[in-house]
């Protein structure tokens, strides 16, 4: 399989001039395309860090990241987000959802900065909500809806433009044990048959137990990986 991220030496610390806290130290890290793995550690391990930084949302103090061959810290800010449109699903714990728009609209807005054309957007915006058991909430908005339901909003839109890489932030924090299993078995499916790649940054023990692979992190390093 090809090696589609890769971290060299990645240290990142915040508060330079002050205080420093060094949240990564020196991490280095292949994964292969199609792979389903969940970065775990405990809280202030450097586990969100990381899957930010490999997403291009923020950059490391040293080191270098590559993503589909890309080093992404050579990138012009309009390049990387041009990049990340095009590559990246992305899932918050906080949701992040535009609170003006709806749940279709929410879902379609990175298709149509993507320029899709109407009639894509409008079927995979219903197949996407109909997975997600939300075909009854399309035109309510984030505030019309429970925590949950936003969350599963939220993995809707990170699927919507086909991408390659899904980065997933405690994707089920909010979500029953019913939904986290739908949700999942969701990803699972998309990972089989569109060999999407999926790096999840996770406490939930449903979701380690679906991973295939399981790194862990502890005081910024990683202090495990194992692959079943």
């Amino acid at each position: 399989m090809s090696i589609v991220i890769k971290t060299q030496n990645i240290t990142k610390i915040y508060n330079e001039t002050a205080v420093p806290v060094h949240a990564l130290n020196g991490v280095d890290l292949e994964i292969h395309k199609g792979e389903f793995t969940a970065i775990v550690g405990p809280s202030g391990s450097g586990k969100s860090t990381l899957l930010n930084i490999i997403g291009g949302l923020d950059n490391p103090t040293e080191g270098k990241i590559e993503v589909d061959g890309v080093d992404i810290s050579t990138l012009s800010q309009n390049k990387l987000i041009d990049f990340r449109q095009k590559k990246i699903g992305f899932v918050f714990q906080a949701y992040n959802l535009i609170p003006v728009l709806t749940a279709r609209e929410n879902v379609e807005f990175i298709m149509l900065l993507q320029n899709r054309p109407k009639k894509e957007r409008d079927k995979r915006v219903e197949e996407l909500l109909n997975e997600v058991g939300l075909k009854d909430q399309i035109n309510k908005r984030p505030n019309q809806l429970s925590g949950g339901q936003q969350q599963r909003v939220a993995v809707a839109r990170a699927l919507a433009s086909h991408p390659k890489f899904i980065l997933a932030d405690e994707p089920t924090a909010n979500l029953d044990s019913k939904s986290t299993a739908n949700l999942l078995d969701l990803m699972a499916r998309l990972n089989k048959e569109e060999n999407m790649t999926f790096v999840f940054s996770t406490h939930d023990q449903r979701v380690m137990d679906r991973a295939r692979r399981i790194i862990t992190i502890d005081d910024g390093r990683v202090v495990s990986d194992i692959k079943r």
